[in-house]
């Protein structure tokens, strides 16, 4: 045999970058499989379930022939292909479909599955209803003890308005002790206290602080006809009641 020519055409028309060979090689393995695959699949033999299925959709498909004997006598009565059924046309004109049962379960179980499911989702709303109102009545108290804090920081705001005047007031009527021991507000570096002003404590302290502001308002008003609301030291009894609207800061409001 003659040595072939490197310099030919045969030679210098291959493609000899470096790496081609094995992409090649790699594709024509892959286009191998995928033919093997359809081979398979194709010689695959089917299971008694897919014959069946193919078979009764291949049935269900076609269109009922006059070899069906229940079409035949609707035909005989005047039926035709594609009318509603009833007297007057107002039935179904396709065929009940078939509801097939493939799995082991028995009657039933797809029925209790579902109201199973039904009430597992109920629950769930329900759970969520409960949190949603439980997170919205937490809201609603919160507000309420924000507004009652509020509410009783300015009732004490105005028990120490008061105690002042009274001390104020009192002190002008060259009175030197207060009829209650917290209607004048007590110096904070007075440590020393008898008996007496201790017993007189543990009384005040049950008040609330409403109840001693309404008191104090109702002592200012009778002793020295002053209204803390209004600021104003009136002249008599009948000066207080004709020109001051009330006794509680509602009523001035």
């Amino acid at each position: 045999d003659e040595e072939e020519d490197y310099m030919s055409d045969l030679f210098l028309k291959q493609d000899v970058r470096p790496g081609l060979p094995m992409v090649r090689r790699v594709k024509e393995a892959i286009q191998k499989e995928e033919k093997q695959k359809e081979a398979n699949e194709k010689n695959r033999q089917k299971s008694t379930k897919e014959e069946e299925k193919e078979r009764r959709d291949l049935v269900l498909k076609s269109a009922l022939g006059n070899e069906n004997k229940g079409f035949a006598l609707l035909q005989k009565m005047g039926y035709k292909s594609g009318q509603a059924l009833g007297k007057s046309g107002e039935g179904i004109v396709e065929p009940i479909p078939l509801n097939i049962k493939t799995g082991r379960s028995g009657l039933g179980h797809e029925e209790l599955k579902k109201r199973k499911a039904e009430e597992k989702l109920e629950n769930y709303r329900q759970k969520l209803h409960m949190k949603k109102q439980a997170n919205e009545q937490a809201a609603d108290q919160f507000r309420i003890r924000f507004k009652n804090k509020q509410e009783e920081r300015k009732m004490e705001g105005d028990l120490r308005k008061s105690q002042r005047a009274c001390q104020q007031l009192d002190t002008q009527k060259d009175i030197d002790v207060p009829k209650e021991t917290w209607f004048w507000i007590e110096p904070e570096d007075d440590d020393k206290k008898d008996e007496e002003d201790k017993e007189d404590e543990c009384t005040s302290s049950d008040l609330s602080v409403s109840e001693k502001l309404h008191i104090l308002t109702a002592y200012l008003r009778e002793e020295h006809f002053y209204c803390i609301w209004c600021g104003t030291t009136y002249e008599d009894c009948e000066d207080l009641s004709s020109n001051c609207p009330g006794d509680t800061a509602a009523d001035h409001d």
